[in-house]
């Protein structure tokens, strides 16, 4: 194993994505973009975490029982040579084609351009513009993997994991997610659901990102915005945030 690079190896590959595998599984659980030495700095940051063990996030996790049973995380570059934008653009597609893992943020745009099957891709851009959003609300963008991490973790149907997927954890105002009326789950920018008499609390697993008790909505608002199309600017590029205050 290797804890760096040297000189001459980091001088020659630019920016480049990498993967952490679990060695126990051959599972990807991590993947990232860098320059340098960055791909290393997990296992050294995990290690020297001196928190709760309850605490950690699911990455520190994961390395941190790697390292007590004996192994090493293995470390793949699976791209490098790249610049700064293309990198982003290769961690985003790699981040969707691996369901399932640690990372706290997906990639870059990947809610307005990652996977989508043909009808998904029809519907996007076929449906109905929201004209104007005039309710004080919260917009969270979802995507599908943690859809169907919902289902899978509590053994639901589509609609209650779209609620899961939606309600936790953000990193939010407390003050502002009180102003909203309702919480808007936006999936591949369609509106899927909409939820109102909204709760906030601080969530427990993910502190101090905050996550919400919700109900549906009255069939007026429901007609309003599911099924529609955010407005186009809700969904700009560059916006790195999944929620966006809207009247807040």
């Amino acid at each position: 194993m290797i804890n760096e690079f040297s000189p001459e190896v980091i001088s020659e590959i630019g920016y480049y994505v990498y993967r952490l595998i679990d060695p126990r599984n051959g599972n990807t659980f991590y993947v990232g973009k860098g320059k340098g030495d960055r791909v290393f700095n997990h296992m050294s940051g995990a290690l020297a975490y001196r928190g709760t063990e309850d605490k950690a996030n699911k990455k520190i996790g994961l390395i941190r029982k790697i390292h007590q049973d004996g192994l090493d995380v293995i470390h793949v570059i699976h791209r490098h040579g790249l610049d700064s934008k293309t990198a982003l653009e290769v961690e985003a597609a790699l981040i969707d084609a691996y369901p399932g893992l640690s990372n706290i943020k997906g990639g870059q745009y990947s809610g307005e351009y990652g996977p989508m099957n043909a009808l998904q891709i029809e519907a996007k851009y076929k449906a109905e513009i929201i004209e104007e959003i005039t309710e004080k609300c919260i917009i969270v963008k979802i995507k599908q993997w943690s859809i169907d991490r919902a289902i899978d973790r509590y053994d639901c149907d589509f609609s209650a994991a779209i609620y899961e997927a939606t309600r936790e954890a953000w990193t939010l105002s407390m003050s502002r997610a009180k102003s909203a009326n309702y919480v808007l789950a936006v999936l591949d920018g369609i509106v899927k659901a909409v939820y109102s008499g909204l709760q906030w609390y601080v969530s427990e697993e993910w502190a101090p990102r905050l996550a919400f008790h919700g109900n549906e909505v009255t069939e007026d608002i429901k007609e309003k915005y599911v099924g529609k199309r955010i407005p186009p600017e809700y969904k700009k590029r560059g916006v790195q945030s999944p929620c966006q205050y809207v009247n807040c």
